[in-house]
């Protein structure tokens, strides 16, 4: 009886501590379980939250790649147009008595600009440097009587020409050995190095010494240390317009017409600029306000091809 008895406290016993190990067990489980649910939820917070910053910065990133702005587009959100040129070639671009910028350039520049919906800022140097400048994006254009020539186009595109003009050979009046462009062979001359007149003078053979302005060249012109120079006919007039008493005239003309146009760099990047340059143009050309202007300051309408 007594080992009955003992049997029955020992099975009780065992079936208590079976149940507390159980519900431990239970509860273990329960907590871990909670303990994953909570970590693979934030888990799956945090991955949709970088998911979600992942998509948006792909998605701009993509969005950015295809609509980059172009030159254009970047003038018009700035509100302005850089615009390079040299500031003493009258009367394409030059200062008056009251030091302001004028000049046939600056406000067929102007004009455009306005076509544009901006601004104009101005940015003079000398002529070596404005299409380096180009060059290095720190202009958007250069307006400065730029004629077209085969080497430049290799490196620059052209603006439909806004101006025409003829190439003068301009001597001393008591000077009589140049009567044609082929006389400029073994003779010396200066113009801005790089320019058209520089390149036409070298190609006839002539010794080109560079200078900054076409007040230095006359000045080398008159003291004897050239025997000519080589210019666009009308800044001719106009100088001696300005100057009288001068002493300079013309001694030759070169065969072929100059077509004056604005260039911008190479590139899908200037396309659209260069299309709604062009545009201008032809808007000032047809009204009639391109005429005006080349009346006002060369005394003749050379915008328009003779």
């Amino acid at each position: 009886m007594k080992a009955k008895k003992n049997l029955t406290l020992i099975l009780i016993t065992l079936a208590m501590f079976c149940t507390f190990i159980l519900s431990g067990c239970s509860s273990a489980s329960a907590s871990a379980g909670s303990s994953a649910q909570a970590g693979n939820g934030a888990q799956a917070s945090n991955d949709a939250q970088a998911g979600n910053g992942t998509q948006v910065g792909n998605g701009a990133g993509t969005t950015a790649s295809e609509t980059e702005a172009d030159l254009l587009s970047r003038i018009q959100e700035s509100g302005e147009i850089v615009v390079a040129m040299e500031g003493t070639w009258a009367p394409w671009t030059y200062h008056d008595e009251k030091d302001e910028l004028v000049g046939y350039d600056v406000e067929v520049a102007q004009l455009i600009a306005e076509k544009l919906g901006v601004e104009v800022k101005f940015i003079e140097g000398e002529w070596d440097g404005l299409l380096a400048g180009l060059d290095d994006s720190r202009y958007d254009i250069m307006v400065n009587g730029v004629g077209i020539t085969e080497e430049r186009q290799e490196k620059y595109d052209f603006s439909t020409p806004y101006a025409y003009n003829r190439t003068a050979v301009i001597v001393r009046d008591d000077y009589n050995e140049i009567n044609s462009m082929e006389d400029l062979n073994g003779k010396k001359t200066a113009n801005t190095i790089s320019s058209t007149y520089a390149m036409q003078a070298e190609r006839y053979g002539a010794e080109v010494s560079g200078v900054d302005d076409l007040n230095q060249t006359i000045e080398l012109l008159l003291s004897g240390r050239i025997d000519a120079t080589l210019n666009a006919e009308v800044t001719f007039f106009d100088y001696v317009n300005a100057h009288p008493e001068a002493g300079i005239r013309i001694a030759a003309y070169s065969d072929e017409v100059e077509r004056v146009a604005i260039p911008v760099r190479k590139g899908d990047d200037s396309a659209s600029l260069l299309a709604t340059i062009n545009d201008a143009l032809a808007e000032l050309s047809e009204s009639g306000q391109l005429s005006e202007l080349s009346e006002k300051y060369f005394g003749t309408d050379i915008s328009q091809e003779s």
